[in-house]
């Protein structure tokens, strides 16, 4: 069924796919930091492994958010990881050494990735998509994501 809550269907899909392509971001960076949960190795290994699964957790909710998000613009989410590779910016990556400074420099630099796209669209969802309520919630996950990159980088200094 069409949702019809005052914004033009041209315009809603356009909204679907800018998430789309912000979900497929987030479930990348999401696998990234399941997969530095899991594989760090070092003296700080206990400490390291605990705040990569507090990362991942956030962005589990992230990623839930945004595909509701997407659902309630009454388009579909991408939910497969062939999509997720067609629609992200973001690269995997593969590690000779498994050291928590390798994995949160990656980490840091996807997030930092992340925030630099959102704040270069944020406008265009209430200008040219005339979709507020998405301009509200990017600047939401700005913010959030804003906060895990300086977690990160407390870490490297």
């Amino acid at each position: 069924m069409e949702a019809k809550i005052g914004i033009k269907q041209e315009y809603l899909a356009a909204v679907a796919l800018s998430l789309s392509r912000i979900l497929a971001d987030e479930f990348v960076l999401y696998t990234k930091t399941r997969k530095a949960h899991w594989n760090v190795i070092g003296i700080d290994f206990l400490s390291k492994h605990k705040f990569f699964e507090e990362q991942y957790g956030q962005l589990e909710q992230i990623v839930d958010d945004v595909a509701e998000r997407i659902r309630s613009l009454g388009h579909y989410a991408p939910a497969s990881l062939k999509e997720y590779l067609e629609l992200t910016h973001l690269s995997e990556q593969s590690r000779e050494k498994n050291n928590s400074a390798g994995f949160i420099k990656e980490l840091l630099a996807d997030h930092e990735s992340i925030l630099i796209h959102l704040r270069e669209n944020i406008n265009n969802y209430v200008t040219a998509l005339h979709d507020a309520g998405t301009s509200d919630y990017i600047t939401g996950l700005m913010e959030t994501h804003e906060k895990m990159a300086w977690m990160l980088r407390a870490h490297l200094e």
